[in-house]
């Protein structure tokens, strides 16, 4: 693997986490055909298979799962001496690689658009996942900071709260129980939840809800998407519980309706994520400052009036 290259090496990590060549292709601006084409160069190098192939399907091989191992340790020591130039040289330069999960979609690109128009010289690089799928990133030094609510206790981590990030249970507009009032936790039980799924901190903190106030689920299916969890919620097939910034857009076009549940909306925090081990780049520090300084007003200005609508 001597003559193997810092980019066959990325395009190996992305495919390997994708598992689709198509898909890592689009999140590398590249082509499909250019993606296969150096994993086999990086497979002749190694001189084993490192993917089983089906059709569009791919799975790591044994060996592929060992040079995963050894990639990520070379890309994420490659990141850390490229930090630590930066540092020395005092530069908000560079590619910052940044984790969020589903929720903060719906306002962290407009943030992020004002951050690069004051800090021309950083290339952000985003990766979008559940709370589980964050925490490996995090574990495995792929990304510099995350965006997420509950802070991990998995990892040793600096987790600090920019805003509050307030959950709630939601009904297509017109909806019978939106006519009765606040509805005890028992009032849902007999309607069908469409939820996040299992390793979302969404689909957490909604079964935490329930538990305490002893009501049973009656889940009807997961989803792994807030998009497609709203849509059916409209389209009548069940109830959900979702972050209240991401249903901004629906409730200002009263396609969706927060239900007045006795005990919600459940208030957290969202929070900026990165681990104790990692010495922030320049452009990394800068983010963190921008996000804090800056986020919770931003928020306010945007989705504050949604807080009204919420019992």
């Amino acid at each position: 693997m001597k003559n193997a290259s810092f980019r066959q090496l990325r395009i190996f990590s992305e495919a390997a986490r994708q598992l689709s060549f198509a898909q890592a292709a689009r999140n590398l601006h590249l082509t499909p055909p250019a993606v296969s084409m150096q994993i086999r160069e990086l497979e002749a190098q190694v001189g084993l298979p490192l993917f089983e192939r089906s059709g569009r399907q791919v799975q790591l091989t044994t060996a592929g799962e060992y040079v995963l191992v050894y990639a990520r340790k070379i890309l994420a020591t490659l990141k850390d001496a490229q930090d630590a130039v930066a540092r020395l040289r005092q530069l908000e330069t560079g590619t910052l690689a940044i984790g969020m999960v589903g929720g903060a979609e719906y306002f962290m690109p407009r943030l992020l658009a004002e951050f690069q128009r004051e800090h021309a010289g950083i290339e952000v690089r985003l990766t979008v996942g559940n709370r589980e799928q964050l925490l490996a990133l995090l574990r495995d030094n792929e990304v510099d900071v995350a965006i997420m609510g509950r802070p991990p206790r998995e990892l040793a981590t600096r987790a600090e709260p920019f805003a509050a990030h307030p959950q709630v249970f939601i009904a297509p507009a017109g909806h019978p129980l939106l006519a009765r009032g606040p509805l005890p936790v028992a009032a849902l039980q007999p309607w069908p939840l469409i939820v996040r799924e299992q390793g979302s901190g969404t689909r957490a903190a909604m079964e935490r809800f329930f538990s305490e106030a002893r009501v049973e689920l009656q889940v009807k299916m997961e989803m792994p998407s807030n998009e497609t969890i709203k849509q059916a919620v409209m389209a009548g097939m069940g109830l959900s519980f979702l972050s209240l910034h991401t249903v901004g857009l629906e409730l200002d076009n009263r396609l969706l309706a927060v239900l007045p549940v006795q005990g919600s909306p459940i208030v957290r925090t969202w929070n900026v994520v990165h681990t104790l081990s990692k010495m922030l780049s320049p452009a990394a520090e800068a983010l963190r400052y921008f996000i804090l300084e800056r986020a919770e007003a931003y928020l306010a200005e945007h989705f504050g009036h949604h807080l009204s609508l919420a019992p």
